[in-house]
């Protein structure tokens, strides 16, 4: 059993990575199909690998540990390439392989035609390798290589369309934002460092209660620390702002981003470190409050978005808003369920997004689309599944569950105020979905791209969508993370009182859905003129440019910073610096001049120079 653990998890990242390489070193001579069958038989083979880790995990669950070599060693210090299986990693393993293999496989159908196919999966395989990584990693260090692999992978991914400079901008915005929370996330390693001496996460996980009290100022700064590096990897508030532009990049780039990878990290990395953050119960608090706010902007903001993409970015902002607010509550558990039913849901938006926007020549603009649900059968289907799960649909979809047990875990832990934040996002969550369906596939047609539509066809176009949509349902509720002694057990309350949360969020739900159809199917003209004038536009606008976060940065932030690069270029020192390098060019451009090539020249340069070395030699004392 040690020795097939031991084979079977380091392949779930290798060959993910050996495929890159295969990539990376044709140096584009591979086809299109050849690239794609290298992408994708590495992601199913993967897959596979987990699927067998997972069946030996649930004969004998217990936590696995592989060292395959010794990284550093340096006094103390002796951090290992080793990994760590646990019910939490196998979680996350399954998530990242399932449904990565799944949009590797859509991928091969939404990217027929594109320049660079080569370059686009060696750079998805790399990103899946440093997930993979950080999830498995036994200690701290080698899930923040992981962690900046996955950084790295975002802004590789998210320009792949380099020929614009808008993309470029954007991925240059998600790895300069996400880079401050890592900034955060290192020193809080460092500190964990000092105070405990080593890195190896199941050590912290045991020292810490030793070395520190409940509330004590140094744990409670580390959790902070740690918290940082979650916020800018999972887009929360006040680290938010890139996730939107993230959109920039290949649709299935962005349901890779949003579902089965890095917006995730920040979650695992809190649940994985809860042991830290339940003795940091202000920094716990401070987590929660940070999910409710994040989910309630994000939900208003949803509500105001034209672009197809953008409405999901901004949903998955508030739903790792509700993951937050789990967290914050000590539910580490529902957040982790959480996680997984949204993987799912999540993915299958994406998908479904970039079925409409192939089938309707790149068109993803909602007020250009219309009257798809004949034309696009299946792309429907999946909205109206997908669609259901995220406004948590009760009883039928997977999303009703996992909410469900976020809420219930905020009442019987007394937190009244993120449980109502929950049930304002749940109904935000609802009408921004609903206006999302509607404003796409119904109606009538608004654009000759949307009129001269072409569904899909092919197994790999249908397959993720329909694997999907099934796990999406309540089918992918009855997968349960087997989280029972890796994380805290969730608090328990009378259940006549889950019952009736669940009737009140059940009702909360459908009244969103309800209110959402009678707005934009009966009473759409009277609200778009409620919204092209006056009050209710400056609110639309507002709301349409995600609260002006981006506004306010640039001029807190980027003008301040530009201004004094300005005032820099006159700096003294970087002048000195300059005439070190102007007297070096010179200096060039002089003994340059020297070379002319003649015979002549040469020996009388070098009579002239021995004359002159015998002339000091005689004059000298």
């Amino acid at each position: 059993m040690e020795l097939s653990m031991s084979l079977l998890l380091p392949l779930t990242f290798l060959l993910p990575l050996a495929g890159t390489l295969i990539l990376a070193l044709s140096r584009g001579r591979l086809g299109e199909r050849a690239s794609a069958t290298v992408g994708v038989t590495s992601l199913a083979l993967a897959a596979l690998a987990t699927l067998l880790i997972a069946l030996r995990f649930i004969a004998e669950p217990r936590t696995y540990g592989v060292t395959l070599w010794q990284w550093i060693s340096v006094g103390d210090f002796q951090p290992s390439i080793g990994l760590a299986l646990d019910g939490l990693s196998l979680t996350m393993l399954g998530i990242i392989t399932g449904v990565g293999f799944l949009i590797h496989l859509f991928a091969a159908w939404y990217m027929q035609g594109e320049e660079g196919i080569t370059r686009f999966y060696a750079y998805m395989n790399l990103f899946v390798f440093s997930m993979v990584l950080l999830v498995l990693g036994d200690n701290l260090l080698l899930l923040f290589l992981g962690w900046e692999g996955v950084g790295l992978c975002s802004y590789l991914l998210i320009g792949y369309y380099y020929q614009h400079s808008a993309n470029g901008w954007a991925a240059f915005k998600a790895f300069i934002v996400t880079r401050v929370g890592d900034v955060f996330l290192a020193i809080g390693m460092f500190l964990l460092f000092f105070e405990l001496g080593t890195l190896d996460i199941a050590e912290i996980l045991r020292r810490a209660p030793e070395v520190w009290a409940k509330g004590d100022p140094t744990v409670e700064l580390a959790a902070l620390l740690m918290l940082g590096g979650a916020v800018g990897k999972s887009a929360q508030l006040p680290l938010h702002t890139w996730l939107a532009d993230a959109m920039a990049g290949p649709t299935p780039v962005s349901a890779l981003i949003h579902a089965a990878t890095m917006v995730t990290a920040g979650v695992y990395l809190i649940a994985r470190m809860n042991g830290v953050f339940l003795l940091a119960p202000d920094v716990l608090q401070l987590t929660g409050v940070i999910g409710a706010l994040t989910l309630l902007m994000a939900g208003f903001a949803a509500l105001a978005q034209t672009d197809i993409k953008r409405v999901l970015a901004y949903s998955t902002m508030s739903q790792i808003g509700y993951m937050f607010l789990a967290l914050g509550a000590g539910a580490f558990d529902a957040a982790v369920f959480h996680l997984m039913t949204h993987a799912f849901f999540k993915a299958l938006l994406f998908l479904s997004a970039g079925a409409v926007i192939i089938s309707c020549h790149h068109e993803q603009d909602m007020r250009r689309l219309g009257g798809l649900w004949r034309r696009l059968p299946l792309a429907y289907a999946g909205f109206i599944v997908g669609g259901s799960a995220l406004a948590a649909l009760p009883l039928v979809s997977a999303g009703f569950y996992s909410k469900d047990e976020i809420l219930w875990q905020e009442l019987v832990t007394d937190h009244g105020g993120l449980l109502l934040a929950g049930m304002i996002g749940a109904f935000l969550t609802s009408l921004y979905t609903v206006r999302l369906i509607i404003l796409t596939f119904h109606g009538e047609t608004k654009s000759d791209n949307a009129r001269n539509a072409q569904a899909g066809r092919g197994l790999v176009h249908g397959l993720p969508l329909v694997v999907l949509a099934l796990l999406s349902t309540f089918l992918g509720a009855w997968i349960e993370p087997p989280l029972e002694g890796v994380l805290p057990a969730p608090a328990e309350g009378e259940e006549l009182w889950h019952l009736i949360l669940e009737i009140v969020a059940a009702a909360v739900a459908i009244a969103g859905i309800v209110l959402g159809a009678w707005l934009y199917l009966r009473r759409h003209d009277w609200l778009a003129k409620r919204t092209a004038s006056g009050w209710g536009a400056r609110l639309w606008a507002f709301w349409n440019q995600a609260w002006g976060f981006d506004a306010l940065y640039d001029r807190l932030l980027v003008r301040p910073y530009r201004r004094l690069t300005r005032l820099m270029r006159g700096d003294v020192i970087d002048g000195l610096c300059g005439l070190t390098a102007k007297l070096a060019w010179l200096l060039h451009q002089g003994l340059s001049r020297t070379q002319t090539g003649k015979l002549r020249f040469y020996a009388t340069s070098m009579v002239a120079g021995a004359t002159l070395l015998l002339l000091v030699l005689a004059l000298a004392p």
